[in-house]
């Protein structure tokens, strides 16, 4: 059986997480659900900028779990090497050392990660 990867298992982590707050908090928990989901819909915005949008904010609040899992998004809805580093580019600009240092090594990685097919299936 093949260990799973970091980034997977910090997926896996968050979900796990997520499905013990439901147990004591299921409205709140629910509410938030259907909120980001909402957010993250195709609208004026596609789902892929959105992903990108997030991404950016994840990396400027330094947010692993979020990095990890909007860069997967990201992955998911078609985002190139070039918008991802363009986003990463951003993120670094407005956010200093401390977000360019997420962006080149935590979200590289992971971008390069999913890139290369490695997605798990929910």
């Amino acid at each position: 059986m093949e260990k799973p990867n970091y980034f997977d298992q910090s997926i896996e982590d968050y979900k796990r997480g997520t499905t013990k707050m439901k147990q004591y908090l299921p409205e709140l928990t629910q509410g938030y659900d259907n909120f980001t989901q909402e957010a993250f819909k195709k609208g004026s915005i596609d789902q892929k900028q959105k992903q990108l949008m997030a991404l950016a904010i994840s990396i400027y609040a330094q947010d692993e779990y979020c990095i990890i899992y909007h860069t997967k998004g990201a992955v998911e809805h078609g985002a190139t090497d070039t918008e991802i580093m363009e986003t990463l580019g951003v993120s670094a600009a407005l956010g200093g050392g401390a977000a360019f240092a997420q962006a080149v090594t935590l979200a590289l990685d992971c971008y390069a990660h999913y890139k290369n097919g490695n997605m798990s299936h929910d």
